[in-house]
């Protein structure tokens, strides 16, 4: 049984890695002019979704709605308070600047997830209100309408997008 779980973490984690490589890969097709390449790498994006939520429900690791949130929010502050800025030194340290630069955005980033996170973990039904935002290039997510300027990577307006 222990190999078994270990075995769903470990196509968990790979699914997952595969859906956002190939979005990623979606995106790019896109830009470079294949409509219909870029399809098929969001349908396979799709389907790995599926194989990934499979894994996690056979994990059993989804639990009610505050528990999920108290997780989300270690999760979410372990990896602004302790992760990312050691990574970021680290890449600092090797001379990777868009290393650094990803993991200091994201460190920017999950102080806003996290902030977030406290306010629904408080009042799950009515501590946030309807509209959030994320910059698309940092992934800072604002409640009601998005700033003039991203505070985390300085992006403007329109790099933000409305969430469903």
């Amino acid at each position: 049984m222990e190999k078994t779980l270990q075995n769903l973490k470990d196509a968990f984690a790979g699914e997952s890695q595969t859906n956002r490589r190939y979005l990623a890969f979606a995106a790019r097709a896109e830009e470079e002019g294949y409509p219909m390449v870029a399809r098929l790498f969001r349908a396979l994006a799709a389907a790995e979704t599926v194989h990934a939520m499979n894994f996690l429900n056979a994990l059993q690791v989804v639990k009610s709605t505050p528990e999920n949130l108290e997780e989300a929010l270690a999760g979410e502050m372990a990896a602004f308070e302790e992760r990312y800025p050691v990574m970021g030194a680290t890449a600092r340290q090797e001379g990777h600047r868009q290393a650094e630069q990803s993991f200091t955005w994201a460190q920017g980033a999950e102080k806003s997830h996290g902030r977030l996170l406290e306010k629904a973990w408080k009042d799950p039904k009515a501590g946030l209100i309807a509209d959030l935002f994320v910059c698309n290039l940092c992934g800072y997510v604002v409640e009601g309408a998005p700033p003039d300027t991203c505070p985390v990577c300085q992006a403007t307006q329109p790099h933000f997008r409305r969430v469903d």
